[in-house]
């Protein structure tokens, strides 16, 4: 049997969700694998994954882990990537695990 999966959600505000959307999910599959799923944008993160869609106007953020260090590590890589791109917005980004 294996271990239920831990996940957490950031629901952020910010203009033009699908514009970031498909930024951070371009910049991040250059270097980590990427698929498409009925739930949006999968990236493979370390040992865990994230999942980016859009959904009423707001850019969704979704990590998904076995464990609490993988579910903060993939967090950590997209707000990360997404501060940086979107540098010039404010971004909150708040987990909710």
């Amino acid at each position: 049997m294996t271990p239920p999966l831990l996940t957490s959600r950031a629901e952020i505000s910010i203009e033009r969700p699908h514009r970031w959307a498909k930024q951070l999910v371009t910049h991040l599959s250059r270097r980590i694998p990427s698929e498409q799923s009925p739930e949006g944008d999968v990236l493979t993160i370390g040992g865990g994954k994230g999942i980016v869609h859009v959904h009423a106007d707001k850019l969704v953020l979704r990590a998904v882990a076995p464990e609490a260090e993988s579910l903060a590590h993939v967090e950590g890589v997209l707000a990360r990537h997404l501060h940086r791109f979107a540098r010039h917005e404010t971004v909150s980004i708040v987990w909710i695990r």
